[in-house]
């Protein structure tokens, strides 16, 4: 990661997480990071996109339950330093920002400990994700 440039986090939701996979990593070169059966970390050009697995193209967005959260699917995010995000929280709780998804740690104790948040623009509705590692090197970490 680069100091000068924070690197984005995009997801996007697909219904063919195999064919998804394999152009990110046979096509584009991607590497992968964590994965499960319905979403895959890609590492694309040091910055952070995952796809999640949806069953069909809704016009209601699509959610996945992560940490025990309703994460929108089609969100798009920044990943910023550690004390970067706990500024932002200060902010947009001072501002009366409503959070979508809470400021929390999320994975604890495992290689993709974070730190994230969810808010929504007011213009277009669209769901925004902040996000922190301790370790700014375990962003695509998988154990």
């Amino acid at each position: 990661m680069s100091a000068e440039r924070p690197p984005f986090h995009l997801a996007f939701p697909v219904t063919d997480l195999v064919a998804t996979r394999a152009f990110m990593v046979e096509v584009l070169g991607c590497g992968v990071g964590r994965e499960s059966e319905r979403w895959i970390d890609f590492d694309f050009h040091g910055h952070q996109v995952t796809a999640h697995l949806v069953d069909a193209a809704e016009d209601a967005p699509a959610i996945n339950p992560v940490s025990g959260h309703a994460i929108p699917v089609r969100h798009f995010g920044l990943v910023l330093a550690w004390d970067a995000w706990r500024a932002l929280v200060a902010r947009l709780r001072a501002a009366g920002v409503p959070f979508a998804v809470e400021p929390h740690i999320r994975f604890p104790g495992e290689a993709g400990e974070q730190a994230t948040l969810f808010v929504v623009e007011p213009g277009g509705g669209n769901a925004i994700e902040f996000k922190a590692f301790r370790d700014p090197r375990r962003l695509f970490a998988r154990e």
